[in-house]
């Protein structure tokens, strides 16, 4: 037992991937029998979503009171997030849409569930009007919502909370400190519930190659392909425009600068994790003030996932290619929206975006069982994704640094030689 949780979550679940696949290939369609197993751990998944959007909204919300402190930093940090989430989230819907990597895949083998068929046939013959969905947005009962997993009523009630508690100030502190300490816990349980993946990655694959052959492999592939070119593009176009042109500084040496904080994300996968060493790159070596770099980007580690925003957008568009979906362009809004979102829900910590795609499939109706095809290859991806955000808070931190006068520019460039 000991010898098996000393090896690295990514390494056992890179091996049950490989094991899983041939295990699939020599065994064929009878691998549907071990795919039990994966449904589990996709229903742990399931079983996570309510409560950790509710409680990580939630206190992730009400940090935010340390805005009045720092005044116009602040709002210019949230609003860089917010729209450079919205960039990148339709980055990923432009890449998905362009080059389709879940079409021409047949999967007539896969029995889809009926429930969620129904779902996204009544939807489509269904359709709301805009007044109609704008209303459904507002909760009439939050506990229903929880219930029922509505996930966009369940974000309205999460940010209303919030809200409440910074409204509330000093009495609202006790509240705080329940929910930041609820965040903390369903974070510990995600953990935990990732320590399935080994195993439901082996039976989905199995079930995966046995059913659909080598070319879900393929398909698989060129979702990795598009995720690491829409990364590397958020960065060199949107995080490189905002220092070149808002923060008016070297890109080469900014991220000459952070090139530890990218080391350290990729390998582990984990914003939390990168944390103390985004701080030092951003006060050291891109000479932010502390004040600012402590609090954008601690605040980014919790509400900025740009990369986990266009991952939701693609990998939607994916599973929507993969099962037949037709979505149209008020669904392409609501996954912008859910994706921005739902990626300031995802925990900083590896896998959490698996979860946050709950959220975005419900709500357009993509099979949950897309889930299943692309849990083998998340974590190669969480590493790039993590990158991306961690890039993007320092991104901020010393753009809004350099907006208010807090970064000192000549140890900004003499970060050359360190």
């Amino acid at each position: 037992m000991k010898a098996w949780f000393a090896i690295p979550l990514w390494q056992r679940v890179i091996g049950a991937l490989v094991l899983g696949i041939i295990v699939g290939y020599i065994w064929g369609p009878g691998a549907e029998s071990i795919k039990i197993v994966g449904d589990i751990f996709i229903a742990f998944i399931k079983m996570l979503v309510v409560p950790l959007i509710f409680f990580s909204l939630v206190a992730g919300v009400a940090s935010i009171g340390d805005m009045r402190k720092l005044g116009s930093v602040g709002w210019r940090a949230m609003l860089l997030f917010v729209i450079t989430g919205q960039l990148a989230v339709w980055l990923g819907l432009g890449l998905g849409t362009l080059f389709q990597p879940g079409a021409g895949l047949d999967t007539s083998s896969i029995q889809v569930d009926a429930g969620t068929l129904e779902k996204a046939v009544d939807r489509q013959e269904n359709a709301q009007t805009f007044s109609q969905m704008i209303l459904e947005v507002v909760p009439s009962s939050p506990v229903q919502v929880m219930a029922d997993v509505n996930v966009l009523p369940l974000i309205i009630f999460s940010l209303l909370i919030g809200i409440g508690i910074l409204m509330a100030k000093d009495e609202g502190e006790p509240v705080l400190k329940i929910f930041e300490s609820g965040s903390v816990v369903m974070q510990k349980v995600t953990m935990v519930v990732m320590e399935l993946t080994p195993f439901g990655v082996f039976a989905l694959m199995a079930w995966v190659v046995g059913t659909l052959g080598l070319g879900a492999l393929a398909a698989l592939g060129q979702l990795v392909l598009l995720l690491y070119a829409g990364c590397i593009l958020i960065m060199a176009l949107i995080y490189g425009g905002m220092i070149k042109f808002l923060a008016k500084l070297p890109v080469i040496d900014f991220f000459r600068g952070i090139v530890d904080a990218i080391a350290v994300s990729y390998s582990t996968a984990s914003s939390n994790a990168t944390l103390p060493v985004t701080l030092r790159c951003t006060q050291r070596n891109l000479g932010v003030s502390n004040s600012v770099s402590s609090f954008v980007v601690s605040l980014g580690a919790t509400i900025n996932m740009n990369g986990t925003a266009m991952y939701l957008g693609l990998a939607t568009l994916f599973g929507a290619q993969i099962y037949g979906v037709d979505l149209s362009m008020g669904d392409y809004i609501t996954i912008s929206i859910l994706g921005t979102i739902g990626a300031i829900g995802a925990a900083g910590i590896p896998g959490a975006g698996l979860i946050m795609m709950v959220l975005v499939f419900t709500a357009v109706g993509v099979d949950l069982e897309t889930i299943a095809l692309i849990a083998g290859v998340d974590r190669i991806m969480d590493m790039m994704r993590t990158t991306t955000n961690v890039t993007g808070d320092a991104a901020v931190a010393t753009t809004v640094a350099s907006m208010t006068g807090e970064i000192d520019r000549a140890e900004m460039i003499s970060a050359d030689d360190v």
